[in-house]
């Protein structure tokens, strides 16, 4: 009966349809890359570049789809309701761990056969509190080394298909605002960072690796610590989660002085400790302030021993008077030897003044 059905059916819908010759493409304004017919996409490394640049971000999202899935079984379902995190967002915090399968897969589908697999990590949190914070700060720098990278990669077919990984980790990082309580995304854009800042901040977390892993060829920063950091946990301790929270009043306000302390270059860290901290830098200036479109710097003052003070910077309008404060959300602070012009798309231009860093701060 189908099969009778079938061809009168298609039979009809031709005779409607116009006659259609294949020919040349629809005209199209010149330009692009990418758009020529005869471009069969690459789903692959072109490139050094490309390769150290996908098996950073591997190893970001591998680290993610443990620490979701870590916190999960650390605590118990009473200790998240008594965080105000009941069944429903248990399971979407289930849910995004199982994204991070996808995006791992993605990126090990990229890169076969040199593929990184998951690794041994060390976390710093001991409440569900603090396992929130620190899933924001992780998928605040997933999001943030990403972009950096993104655009500069020679694969463009596989900077489109990890464009559409990202963009969901995005999500994940609002998210886990939300469930800390904090408004979801005070800021009108995300800020990028570079490969070497990315890795300098994961790299410790990571305790050991299979000895199959890549190595990373990124250069590891010495860590950055501003002592007075807002406890957000603590601050925080009482809110609960909420779609939104509007809340007028920033949790670092302008002017607040931060007190700064950094290691010197040459310590082993990363897993298996296989990396060393570096710095081409010089004589420390400046603390480096990048957020949103912006790099902000304010001069370091009593800078003796690896320790400095600095002051946060106003929070000028992004595009002026009656716009978004330039410095909000989580954002990344790095001490430099100079304060160089930079931009998002040549920001790795500031790697070769990185004295140390990042560290990552939340203003609001």
């Amino acid at each position: 009966m189908f099969t009778r059905l079938a061809f009168p059916l298609v039979l009809a819908i031709s005779l409607l349809a116009p006659y259609h010759v294949a020919g040349a493409p629809p005209p199209t304004p010149s330009g692009g890359l990418g758009t020529n017919s005869s471009d069969v996409p690459m789903y692959v490394p072109m490139s050094d570049f490309d390769f150290a640049s996908l098996t950073l971000a591997l190893n970001q999202e591998l680290i993610e789809l443990d620490l979701f899935n870590a916190g999960l079984a650390q605590f118990s379902t009473d200790d998240f309701q008594n965080a105000g995190i009941g069944p429903n967002e248990q399971y979407l915090i289930q849910w995004m761990g199982q994204q991070e399968v996808g995006h791992a897969q993605l990126l090990s589908n990229i890169l076969s056969p040199n593929v990184t697999t998951a690794c041994n990590y060390t976390y710093p949190f001991t409440t569900v509190q603090e396992f929130i914070d620190f899933s924001m700060r992780i998928t605040r720098l997933g999001e943030s080394g990403t972009f950096g990278f993104l655009e500069h990669l020679d694969s463009r077919a596989s900077a489109s298909l990890l464009l559409e990984a990202i963009s969901t980790e995005s999500r994940q990082e609002m998210i886990f605002r939300q469930l800390e309580g904090l408004f979801p995304m005070p800021f009108w854009f995300t800020p990028a960072i570079t490969q070497s800042m990315q890795w300098s901040y994961l790299a410790p977390y990571i305790s050991s690796c299979p000895s199959t892993n890549p190595m990373i060829q990124w250069q590891n920063f010495p860590s950055l610590n501003v002592t007075n950091a807002p406890n957000v946990t603590a601050l925080l301790n009482g809110t609960q989660p909420t779609i939104s929270n509007n809340e007028s009043t920033p949790i670092s306000q302008p002017g607040t002085e931060l007190m700064l302390s950094w290691d010197s270059p040459g310590q082993q860290v990363g897993p298996n400790l296989a990396y060393n901290t570096s710095t081409s830098a010089g004589t420390p200036m400046w603390a480096a302030w990048i957020s949103q479109l912006n790099t902000t710097y304010t001069p370091l003052q009593n800078v003796t021993n690896n320790t400095a003070t600095t002051s946060q910077p106003g929070s000028d309008g992004i595009f002026g008077n009656g716009t978004a404060p330039t410095l909000n959300g989580t954002i990344f602070v790095l001490i430099t030897d100079n304060n160089p012009f930079v931009t998002p798309f040549n920001l790795s231009l500031l790697d070769q003044h990185v004295v140390a860093g990042p560290a990552l701060y939340t203003i609001g």
